[in-house]
């Protein structure tokens, strides 16, 4: 079995110039976490997820994890979330976003699909032809079709 199999084809992205502001609506109106980024000629160029937008509102210079759950704040301004929750909307998405991009070809085997997305602990991979998108596969994508008439 190939990516070209399995993967979706109905593909949400974004333009690199593209306010984070509609990288948002799409993840709200679709029930996305992520979309490709892609320049005027649909090549990818880069790959935006609902982390980098964590990272970049979260950034604080004030705080202190100790231990995995818990995170004590040193000292600083509260409000700097406000403003970076704010600030963010009109940047546009190849600012935060990922520049390297881990895809697939159209012709990969879903055994090595399921190989880099288990390794690279990431949900779903960008498919690539001829150096244009034309996909995407998710952990969800390779586990139905794997296990499809099995169950």
């Amino acid at each position: 079995m190939k990516a070209n199999d399995i993967m979706i084809r109905d593909v949400f992205y974004v333009k690199g110039t593209d306010p984070i502001r509609v990288v948002i609506q799409n993840f709200i109106k679709h029930g996305i976490s992520g979309v490709p980024v892609v320049n005027d000629q649909k090549e990818l160029i880069a790959y935006i997820s609902d982390g980098d937008i964590m990272r970049y509102i979260g950034r604080h210079k004030d705080i202190v994890v100790d231990s995995l759950y818990f995170v004590n704040v040193v000292e600083g301004d509260r409000e700097g979330f406000s403003e970076r929750v704010k600030q963010i909307l009109t940047l546009p998405a190849l600012d935060i976003a990922k520049k390297k991009v881990i895809k697939v070809s159209w012709d990969e085997e879903v055994e090595n699909v399921a190989t880099i997305l288990g390794k690279r602990k990431i949900k779903k991979v960008p498919v690539e032809r001829d150096g244009k998108l034309v996909g995407v596969i998710s952990r969800g994508d390779v586990i139905r079709h794997t296990f499809k008439g099995l169950l």
